[in-house]
């Protein structure tokens, strides 16, 4: 930002005195003028005044954007390629399921149907990844006019407060407009029981966010998929591969039919598969080195995000300037640090309703993308988890009694000044720690 042309211009004591004086001679300025003035005074130094969002974006993202583009290290090249969230050109390892969503897709949209697949599988397996890469195919070949052209939506549940804002979701990503509930569903009900002109394909990513009780929206979404002429198609992902069976109710598993895909946790070598892949050539770890991190984690969960995690922790162990590769000692280090830390064991020796509550609010956090949320949230996503796996739901007296307790031992922050459903609760430790110490 430029403030030079903006600043007050700093007077000497001989100039203010005679402005002063002559200033006497003019005429008061009313109520009103000075009321004005103010206001303009305040505006000036809100436009002055950067806010910290735009400090850091543009000043600290820019700059070291601009320096590991300009000169950046193969340290710093495979710290950027083992981030969770780099995509990269490929998708190792998950040929066959991107061949077997691809397919069922293409012919849905080429007899102009409607259906439903059910993709499920632990976090970690390429579940969204691997849908993501088909729909860009198939929006490259509309491109290209080799195929009908479709709109696409993702809706996912996790982000959403209540299953049925996914109805606005849904209406505001086809039209661009924002309508409440109860006339998006009106909306979207006339258009799939109409006859749609092209295909929609929508994606229910976390699909176990969106069975609530009543199970109403899964049961909409899913009826208006057999109908004759609604050329809607759903992908749903979600992490338990009984979910339809143990969850919900018979006539929606009817609706939701046999097309089911499960990606399987990735084996050893398919994780050193991936490690390498991100990597390209960069040299910058021993073989020796990605064959630990990929017997680890395949003997735990099968996450590749674990494996890309540990990866990039060994990294940010290593000084900026250092040459030697990521060895096996430096792997075992980072292992040993992540399973044997203090906060995972505080977290591993805590009761099982404590568990439930920081795997509430770190579920809750990731949904909202804010690191603090309220006790109110907190029973709302407790509420989920309960109901998806059958678990007995603790009062809020005794969740607040709970939260207490973790405030107390230093995993969570509690305000103290208020007990009541606006009390605000944020983590004190990471979500990898709860990823780590549970398993979920």
């Amino acid at each position: 930002l430029s403030v030079e042309k903006n600043l007050p211009v700093l007077r000497s004591k001989k100039t203010s005195k005679n402005a002063m004086h002559h200033a006497n001679d003019s005429p008061k300025p009313s109520a009103l003028t000075l009321k004005e003035n103010k206001l303009k005074s305040a505006r000036k130094r809100l436009d002055l005044t950067p806010s910290k969002r735009e400090i850091f974006t543009s000043t600290f993202l820019e700059s070291r954007e601009k320096i590991l583009s300009t000169n950046p290290t193969t340290l710093d090249q495979a710290r950027i390629s083992l981030q969770v969230l780099t995509t990269s050109g490929s998708l190792p390892c998950r040929n066959a399921e991107y061949d077997n969503i691809r397919t069922y897709v293409l012919r849905k949209i080429l007899d102009e149907s409607g259906g439903c697949m059910y993709i499920s599988g632990v976090p970690g397996t390429g579940k969204t990844a691997t849908v993501h890469a088909v729909v860009k195919s198939l929006q490259q070949d509309s491109q290209q006019k080799v195929i009908p052209s479709f709109d696409f939506v993702e809706v996912n549940g996790l982000r959403l407060t209540e299953p049925r804002q996914s109805y606005v979701r849904i209406w505001q990503a086809l039209t661009g407009n924002k309508v409440i509930m109860e006339l998006a569903l009106k909306n979207l009900e006339k258009k799939f029981l109409g006859r749609p002109m092209r295909t929609t394909l929508l994606l229910l990513d976390e699909l176990d966010y969106l069975c609530n009780k009543r199970q109403d929206v899964i049961y909409n979404l899913l009826e208006w998929t057999t109908k004759q002429h609604s050329r809607l198609v759903i992908l749903t992902i979600a992490n338990t591969m009984d979910l339809p069976e143990r969850t919900l109710k018979g006539k929606i598993t009817s609706r939701m039919g046999l097309t089911r895909l499960v990606f399987q946790p990735y084996t050893y070598h398919q994780l050193q598969e991936i490690v390498m892949n991100r990597l390209g050539n960069n040299d910058k770890f021993h073989p020796d080195a990605i064959q630990l991190v990929a017997r680890k984690v395949a003997a735990v969960s099968g996450d590749a995000r674990r494996a890309l995690d540990i990866c990039r922790r060994a990294i940010e162990n290593l000084d900026n300037d250092s040459d030697k590769p990521i060895t096996v000692f430096d792997i075992e280090k980072v292992i040993s640090n992540i399973f044997t830390g203090v906060r995972v064991q505080a977290i591993k020796n805590c009761s099982a309703m404590c568990k439930l509550i920081l795997r509430a609010i770190k579920d809750e956090v990731r949904r909202t993308g804010v690191e603090e949320t309220t006790l109110d949230a907190l029973l709302n996503q407790l509420d989920t988890i309960c109901s998806l796996e059958d678990i007995f739901l603790p009062s809020p007296g005794e969740v607040t009694t709970l939260c207490n307790v973790l405030a107390d031992s230093g995993l969570i922050v509690a305000e103290k000044a208020r007990t009541d459903l606006k009390r605000k609760l944020s983590l004190n430790v990471s979500p990898d720690d709860i990823h780590y110490a549970l398993n979920c």
